[in-house]
Parts: C-alpha cells; sequence; structure tokens
C-alpha cells in the first residue's frame, strides 16, 4: 500500500511517501524556522501563510522523488490534529483536494501517534511498549498495548518539556528553538545552580516543568538585579539535569511498573543528545527505540507510517466522505486502563 501522506501540524511543511508503514519511498520536509526565530517563537499566522505558499511544490517534489504516479497512490493520510488551526487546515485541504480530485480514500491521523511510529520506520515495535512522547507541547507517558491500542499513563500538568527549554532559553537570552541550544550549551557546562527537581507524586506518571522554569527566571532575576553574572552554560546543565532526572526516572518506573519489551523514545525533544544518552545508559532491560533525528521533529513519514495501520484496523472514508476524515482522539485514552 502506497501512502501519500501530508504533515502542517505547525511550522513543517511536509509530504511523504510511505509503502506498507515502512519503506520512506520520498520524504520532503520545509521548515519555516529561520522565519519564526526572530519572533522568538512560531508565530501561527505566519505559518499557516507559508505553508499555503509552499503546499503545492511539496506536493510534487514529493511525488517526483517517490518514482511513482498518482494512479500508484493507494491512500492519502493527513494530520487532523493536535495542533495550529490554520496550519492544520491548510494540510486538510490540500489532502482532500488531492484524494477528490484523484478519487482516494483518506485518512486523518494523530499527530502524536505518528510520532510513536516514527520509531517503526527503521524499527520494529514489540508490545507491549512504553512510549516517551516529548515535544513543544506535549508531554505524556504512553502504555502501546497493540497497534492502535494506546492509553495514556501521565502528561503535563502545565508546561510540556519543549515549552520550558524555550522559556529558559529565552531567559538566558539565547536563540529559538531553545531545545537545541540548551543541549549543545549543557556539555560545556557545570551542574553548578540548584534547581527543583518536580516528581510531584513518584507513584504517578504526571509532570510539571513551570516550577523548574519559574525558578531560572527568578533565579536570573535575581542575579541580575544584584549585578551578578550568570553563567549560562552552567545553568543550561543545571536546567537540563534538573528535566533529564524526572523524565528518565518516571520512564524507568513506568517501564518496570507495566514490564513493557520496549521503551519508545518519541516527538521532537527525543532529538536532545542528552536525553538520549540517558535514557539509553539508565533503563536496563529494556530494548531502546529511538527514530533517527530526521523521523523526531515534524514529518510526513511518521504520518503515513501510522496511517497504515491504523488504516487496517478501522479503513478509511471513500473520497465522497472527506468533512469525515477519520482519527483516533486521545481523550479515548483511559488512565486507569492497562
Amino acid at each position: 500500500m502506497n501512502i501519500l501522506a501530508v504533515e502542517s501540524s505547525c511550522d513543517e511543511t511536509s509530504v511523504a511517501i510511505v509503502k506498507d508503514g515502512k519503506e520512506v519511498l520520498s520524504h520532503v520536509v520545509l521548515s519555516q524556522i529561520d522565519i519564526h526565530k526572530v519572533f522568538g517563537g512560531v508565530v501561527p499566522e505566519i505559518a499557516s501563510r507559508n505553508h499555503v505558499v509552499h503546499m503545492t511544490r511539496v506536493f510534487e517534489e514529493a511525488i517526483n522523488q517517490s518514482g511513482l504516479t498518482i494512479d500508484d497512490i493507494d491512500l492519502v493520510a493527513v494530520t487532523q490534529g493536535p495542533g495550529l488551526i490554520g496550519s492544520l487546515l491548510v494540510g486538510i485541504n490540500a489532502a482532500t483536494t488531492f484524494a477528490f480530485a484523484h478519487q482516494k480514500k483518506i485518512i486523518g491521523v494523530n499527530h502524536l501517534i505518528g510520532h510513536i511510529y516514527a520509531a517503526n520506520i527503521e524499527h520494529e515495535i514489540k508490545f507491549p511498549a512504553l512510549a516517551l512522547l516529548v515535544s513543544g507541547g506535549h508531554t505524556e507517558l504512553l502504555y502501546i498495548k497493540d497497534h492502535m491500542d494506546i492509553k495514556m499513563l501521565g502528561t503535563t500538568l502545565d508546561d510540556a518539556v519543549g515549552e520550558a527549554y524555550d522559556k529558559v532559553a529565552r531567559t538566558l537570552g539565547l536563540s529559538y528553538p531553545g531545545g537545541p541550544v540548551i543541549d549543545k550549551l549543557a556539555v560545556l557546562g557545570t551542574e553548578t545552580y540548584t534547581l527543583p527537581r518536580s516528581y510531584l507524586d513518584k507513584e504517578a506518571f504526571n509532570f510539571s516543568f513551570s516550577g523548574l522554569k519559574s525558578a531560572v527566571i527568578n533565579l536570573v532575576h535575581n542575579a541580575n538585579q544584584r549585578n551578578e553574572e550568570i553563567r549560562v552554560n552552567d545553568m543550561c546543565k543545571s536546567f537540563q539535569e534538573s528535566v533529564l532526572d524526572v523524565l528518565v526516572d518516571k520512564t524507568k518506573h513506568a517501564a518496570e511498573t507495566f514490564d513493557v519489551k520496549q521503551v519508545i523514545l518519541a516527538g521532537g525533544v527525543a532529538a536532545n543528545k542528552g536525553l538520549r544518552q540517558r535514557i539509553k545508559q539508565e533503563i536496563k532491560g529494556k530494548e531502546i527505540l529511538i527514530p533517527s533525528m530526521e523521523y523526531c521533529t515534524d514529518n510526513a513519514a511518521m504520518i503515513g507510517a501510522a496511517a497504515y495501520f491504523q488504516f487496517l484496523k478501522e479503513g478509511a472514508h471513500p473520497n465522497y466522505l472527506l468533512g469525515g476524515l477519520s482519527t483516533i482522539p486521545f481523550e479515548m485514552y483511559h488512565k486507569d486502563d492497562k
């Protein structure tokens, strides 16, 4: 099955063609990072307008790269959410128009499920598995019983980890996006600042990073008031260690509690070298799956990978039902149901 997939949930315009949920025949990603860097974050209206400008060209390039014709496409998949509403609408309209014009079936995919299935492109997910999904807007631990049978164990109660990275980077006068910059500078620093570890209930799997973010902001503010120099590398190291301690400890606890075969690290923050290293070092007795860097950030290949298994489970809508895109929402997950 050749699946043409579209991803436009934030500021990446991406189209890919994936065969049988595994083989990536083409993969085109147009990033807007340089456009939004001057604003210190993604501006939704600018993001959606740039999707409109470039979407057709990205479609054409993905089809040309694949070596397929439009007749060879069996299914269209598109990110339906979560994400920026304007950006999502551009991708959904492009995908539904393509499906209607060429009489293809279409399926809508949850963006977060796509991040999980990014790990299945180069590896093979074995069940039961545990996913630590970390991105700019989400921090979640998910129990995966089978394909498309996913239960949420815990989520962030305030800031997502990627959001905390961006806000701390802004406080330190660093560039956007903050995650890669802090990760790079942390290697050069020493953990000399005392920052909190917010475990909440150690037996539960929820996260909270707002207090840590506030601690950094207050520390920097007080130092500025006293005309004291902030050692940026040391602050990055201290902040990152505080984040990683909580992420790794809770993931380790969940992996042992639910006796999973694999631990999957997914989402944009999965590109963090410090997190990748500590997950591999500290979680013993479990196979660790981490996508390549190109599949950690938002991309259409992961949507195509997820769409294949979703189609096998629930089918797709024919082109005359384009108004009812299919998806498996996270609201269906039950925290108390293993």
